[in-house]
Formats: structure tokens, C-alpha cells, sequence
């Protein structure tokens, strides 16, 4: 269960910072409130997670899980930039965190 519920952190890692952007540096009421709502999901999930996975290994699947997946909507959404460095640098975050998926004993 403790990577089920990492993964929908990172999940909700993906939903608040886009509503972060979204919230015109905390200027918009709705997407600021999304923003709030989601964070507080999401680090519940992580700790919920960290109970029995590891520090670094829970973490760094979050972070990895929140900065791909922003990548993508960045691009999906905001028009961002997709160059052949990034879409490498977001190819070597999505390996890390297969790779700290396979290094980790299930708890």
C-alpha cells in the first residue's frame, strides 16, 4: 500500500503545482484553494508512505513523480518549451525513479 499511496502523492505533487502557476502567485482564489487542498494531500500521502518506505527512496519518487509530471503539463499546458535536452533530463528522472522502485525492498 505505502507505493500506492506515493504514487498518488506524486499525483497531487502534479495537481498543486499546476494550480500554483495557475494561482498567479496566489492572486486567484479557486485555483490558490486548489493549490492548498492538494499540498496538504499530498504531504499526507507521503507521510503515510514514509511510515514504511524508506526516506530517500520516498522522496525522491515524489519529487521525481511531481517534476516529470510537470514537465509534461508544462508543455501540455502552458506552451512550454520541448527541447531535446529536456525531454533527456525528464527520460533520466523517469529512470530514477524506476530505479529507486527496484532498489527498494517492499515494505
Amino acid at each position: 500500500m505505502a507505493w500506492i499511496y506515493l504514487g498518488i502523492a506524486g499525483l497531487f505533487e502534479i495537481v498543486w503545482v499546476v494550480f500554483m502557476k495557475k494561482s498567479a502567485g496566489f492572486s486567484l482564489l479557486v485555483p490558490s484553494l486548489v493549490t492548498i487542498g492538494a499540498m496538504i494531500v499530498s504531504f499526507a500521502l507521503l507521510s503515510t508512505a514514509m511510515k514504511t518506505l524508506p526516506l530517500g527512496t520516498a522522496y525522491a519518487v515524489w519529487t521525481g513523480i511531481g517534476a516529470a509530471g510537470a514537465f509534461v503539463l508544462g508543455v501540455a499546458l502552458f506552451g512550454e518549451a520541448v527541447t531535446a535536452m529536456r525531454v533527456i533530463a525528464c527520460a533520466l528522472i523517469v529512470a530514477g525513479i524506476v530505479l529507486m522502485k527496484l532498489s527498494t525492498p517492499n515494505p
